[in-house]
């Protein structure tokens, strides 16, 4: 099968790695900031959490029916449903950068073995969060330029990791949820 090759891969590389560095330092910025940097009116901004939950768990599953579209041979659903996944993945993103430039974070309240296992899960959510960016857009990019052999190449690594990220990511949502103070 031959593969297009677009004359502007080298720019629109380029644009993915600076992506892929600025995103995780922006949310590193935020995680580690003494305070609130943005102040919002009304309470909207503790619906976020839930919301973020309710996105990842969406993501986790239009990330495998995906999958299952694809290996059924139904590349227009696969489409579909990788769309609205990477879609969905990034309103988390805002809605992440949102919710935590503009709220204290929740420390873990959890005790004994659970609290290991809920930073064990959450330290790899992080990293692989920052590992997915550029194979996610890697991903996007050959699926958009129909150069699907370097499409496949990159999706073999991404799907796991992005289907760990997303489904860990509600996982930690729902540990730390007991603990919020609103």
């Amino acid at each position: 099968m031959e593969t297009i090759t677009n004359s502007n891969d080298s720019k629109y590389y380029w644009i993915i790695g600076v992506l892929s560095v600025v995103i995780p330092i922006a949310v590193a910025v935020l995680l580690f900031k003494p305070s609130s940097l943005i102040e919002f009116d009304g309470n909207w901004v503790y619906l976020l959490p839930h919301l973020n939950g309710v996105i990842n768990t969406t993501t986790s599953i239009f990330l495998v029916l995906g999958v299952v579209f694809i290996k059924k041979g139904n590349p227009k659903m696969h489409q579909l449903f990788m769309t609205v996944a990477f879609i969905l993945g990034s309103i988390f993103l805002v809605s992440y950068v949102i919710y935590h430039a503009s709220v204290e974070a929740t420390p873990f309240g959890g005790e004994g073995f659970i609290r290991y296992v809920y930073f064990t899960l959450l330290i790899t959510h992080i990293l692989l969060a920052i590992v997915v960016v550029p194979f996610v857009l890697l991903a996007v990019y050959h699926a958009w330029n129909k150069n699907f052999e370097k499409h496949k190449k990159t999706v073999k690594y991404t799907f796991p990791i992005w289907l760990y990220v997303s489904v860990t990511g509600v996982i930690v949502y729902l540990m730390i949820s007991p603990y919020y103070q609103f």
